[in-house]
């Protein structure tokens, strides 16, 4: 398929530059691939629109701190550092702004606790660093590195919490699974109220995930490694909800890619940890996911080709459409959908 497949218009003003308040007031676009119908709701009434027996299931990735502004120990020059996946204790793959100008040997300097050593390029334009410092990498890392917000935001955040779910807790993130960041306290008591039942994964957000498709085709596109894990307990409840006909809803892309990288060939989800690559395109038979919340992508995004593949390419791009006409907010803090796929047999 050509990537101009999956393109659409939007206008820069669409763009949600800032979260609002609450985190559920929010729009709410709901989707009916097999009736295809189209609903304009609000994500607070999530509670309404799910069924008992629903299994949701986060990410409960959390984002470090990951963009580091420093300079370089020979010229002064600033360089910019977005960390991407610890290798191990002091070493980490990571983009490096300028790029051209970092080469193997040189030293980035943020302070006088903290520099890197560039030791090695990756095969998708980015380097290895080696950091330097004296205490605990965690303690200093949140002390003087940034969130590291999208280029498309340019308004600075005024509470960093904000591009965090309420549920995050394992840490290695280098950007927010965002689909997530509407859920209030609030909203999940009355989810669990209405029967609705909690999972957890992790899959710690990295290049794979908002890397540009470069490819004309995109069938040549490759994804870059993300780490992921799926606990025991819920590769039971899916297990179990399967087996009872119930619905897998994924909240985001990345649990989606974290349920189907897991699934062997009949769907079967067992606990597991380790790295993804999957890409998800149209053509892709989804063993696990029935029903998907997500919020609106990038154009020519392998986001937007994983949720055509699930709900239709000409649907999906109908629905954007609506949402540019509608008023809808974009990407990272802006409004959601529910894409609601087949109903399950109970």
């Amino acid at each position: 398929m050509d990537i101009s497949d999956f393109d659409y218009d939007l206008p820069e003003e669409r763009i949600a530059q800032t979260p609002l308040e609450p985190r559920d007031a929010s729009r709410l676009m709901v989707l009916d691939p097999a009736e295809q119908t189209i609903e304009h709701r609000h994500f607070y009434e999530l509670d309404v629109l799910l069924q008992p027996g629903d299994v949701l299931i986060f990410n409960d990735t959390r984002v470090i701190p990951a963009r580091l502004i420093g300079a370089r120990d020979k010229t002064g020059a600033k360089v910019e550092v977005l960390l991407l996946r610890q290798i191990d204790r002091d070493r980490w793959e990571a983009l490096v702004k300028p790029g051209k100008k970092a080469r193997i040997g040189d030293r980035i300097r943020f302070g006088e606790e903290l520099s890197c050593g560039i030791i090695s390029h990756t095969d998708f334009g980015g380097r290895i660093v080696k950091f330097i410092y004296q205490g605990i990498f965690e303690e200093i890392l949140d002390r003087l590195g940034e969130m590291p917000l999208p280029p498309y935001i340019r308004e600075k955040l005024s509470d960093a919490d904000r591009y965090q779910t309420i549920y995050s807790r394992e840490r290695g993130s280098a950007a927010a699974p965002t689909a997530g960041l509407h859920f209030t306290e609030e909203l999940l008591v009355r989810l669990k109220e209405k029967g609705v039942i909690f999972g957890f994964v992790t899959l710690h957000v990295g290049l794979g995930t908002f890397r540009p498709v470069q490819e004309q085709t995109i069938e040549n596109h490759v994804m870059h490694r993300e780490y992921y894990a799926i606990p025991e307990e819920t590769a039971q409840i899916i297990r179990r909800a399967k087996a009872e006909g119930r619905r897998i809803v994924a909240v985001g892309t990345t649990s989606i890619r974290t349920l189907e990288s897991a699934a062997g060939e009949t769907g079967e989800i067992r606990p597991t940890s380790g790295w993804t690559d999957i890409f998800i395109y149209p053509g892709y038979r989804f063993k696990v996911v029935d029903a998907i919340i997500t919020n609106f992508h990038l154009p020519k995004s392998t986001l937007i080709m994983l949720i055509s593949a699930f709900a239709g390419r000409s649907f999906i791009l109908n629905a954007y459409k609506q949402a540019v006409d509608e008023g809808y907010r974009f990407f990272s803090f802006g409004d959601a959908m529910l894409i609601q796929g087949r109903k399950k047999a109970t």
